[in-house]
């Protein structure tokens, strides 16, 4: 039950809720509680995933009133990301995060079970005490899905959220600096921006440089459209810019870059290079001190994935997710 989306998935064993499309800050967001409490009276569950704080109070409820195994999957660590990010207007943050936080620990000794999408939200807040399963956003890979090893070095990726903390104007200016030393580099852009105003200034950024590609920026792109991309580029860009709300994210196109053993450039950082590190995935870079042409230079002649990355795909997770079932 959620948002939208363009593709129709059909499966016999899964069933749909969608709700009507809605703007990031609208009222059609703050009624979407409600419409969702009223589909789930009409499913009757035995268990409810909660995997946003605004369905906390939904859950809630119908754990008193219905006695439904209620479960939090925390996907983000939401008190952070609105304290420091640029979601909410700068003396708002403060205030909604607090009430976000007060939320998730009133609620807390309600709900049967926690997942956690990070291993770094285990020192990061403590309300879910031992009731908790790591599962990360590893790698889910379509059957038959794989990578085409092309030749040579220069179609760069940028995917998923497109927004300043993950990095996507890192993206473009690495892209502009290294296609200003070889004209045959090239960027693709995809995924979704959920602000508008993050998507005019992608938009403007780019409109001079022929070389950049955007597929997506208002719209979902579903899966297989991404999957595909990776499938076919010389390069994956990961860069998100120093913040206290992403110091501990591993971002899911890490695990599908080296599912795909699609070769990286990645800010170096500890975490993301014990990843790398092992199978020769990547090029570690500091993005704020760029020398562009060493590294075009690397990115030519560099060997990758002497042997293929272990660990990264959901398999492992959904085992995890199974034995967190039996427990509630």
């Amino acid at each position: 039950m959620g948002y939208p989306s363009k593709i129709k998935p059909a499966y016999a064993n899964i069933h749909f809720f969608p709700l009507a499309s809605f703007s990031r800050i609208s009222f059609g967001r703050f009624l979407a509680p409600l419409k969702i409490a009223l589909n789930i009276h009409k499913a009757k569950p035995d268990i409810l995933i909660v995997n946003t704080h605004e369905l906390l109070i939904v859950g809630s409820l119908n754990r008193i009133f219905f006695g439904t195994r209620i479960i939090y999957d925390i996907q983000e660590n939401y008190f952070r990301n609105i304290l420091y990010s640029e979601a909410l207007p700068k003396l708002f943050r403060p205030v909604f995060a607090l009430w976000v936080r007060a939320k998730e620990k009133i609620t807390s000794p309600l709900f049967h079970w926690f997942f956690l999408a990070e291993k770094g939200y285990q020192n990061e807040f403590k309300f879910f005490q031992n009731r908790y399963t790591t599962i990360e956003n590893k790698a889910i890979l379509p059957t038959g899905q794989k990578r085409i090893f092309r030749s040579g070095y220069n179609h760069l990726l940028f995917s998923g959220t497109l927004a300043e903390s993950t990095g996507v104007f890192v993206a473009i200016r690495l892209a502009i600096e290294l296609h200003q030393l070889d004209h045959s580099i090239r960027l693709m852009i995809i995924g979704y921006c959920a602000k508008s105003e993050i998507l005019s200034k992608i938009r403007s950024t780019i409109a001079s440089h022929g070389f950049i590609t955007l597929i997506g920026g208002d719209q979902l792109v579903p899966h297989q459209e991404i999957v595909n991309s990776i499938a076919t580029s010389n390069f994956g860009i990961i860069c998100y810019p120093h913040s206290p709300h992403t110091q501990n994210s591993i971002p899911t196109k890490l695990y599908e870059y080296l599912s795909y053993q699609l070769p990286i450039i990645i800010q170096d950082k500890q975490v993301w290079r014990e990843l790398i590190s092992p199978c020769q995935a990547g090029i570690s870079i500091n993005f704020e001190n760029l020398n562009a042409k060493a590294l075009l230079e690397e990115m030519k002649v560099r060997s990758f994935y002497t042997q293929p990355a272990e660990n990264t795909t959901w398999d492992s997770e959904a085992k995890k997710l199974l034995e967190a079932l039996k427990t509630i």
